[in-house]
């Protein structure tokens, strides 16, 4: 198990706490919470150990389209970049656009 910190600096407001995604085979979960800084600050969780360098270019791909201040936990089981940054995505959406998870 590792667990690993990433930040990132922050221009959006995040107004709304949201939760998608569920830990298991090859997926993951995302919390996500308004931050009170302008920063973006990454914790996750994961059982697939030595890949720290790929997190950073996909969250750094992910923060250079959506710079939104706020606090992410992420529980992962193995899933691939791409579910990443589509679980992000689908995070930030809920955030914007539904009612608090």
């Amino acid at each position: 198990m590792e667990t690993l910190h990433f930040e990132y600096d922050a221009k959006e407001e995040c107004h709304k706490r949201a939760h998608v995604g569920v830990v298991a085979s090859g997926d993951l979960e995302v919390l996500l919470e308004p931050s009170s800084d302008q920063k973006a600050s990454v914790t996750i969780r994961t059982g697939s150990e030595g890949f720290g360098d790929t997190w950073d270019k996909v969250l750094e791909r992910f923060f250079a389209s959506h710079p939104v201040a706020a606090n992410i936990e992420i529980n992962d089981f193995g899933a691939t970049p791409g579910v990443v940054s589509i679980r992000l995505a689908q995070a930030l959406e809920v955030s914007r656009n539904h009612e608090p998870a």
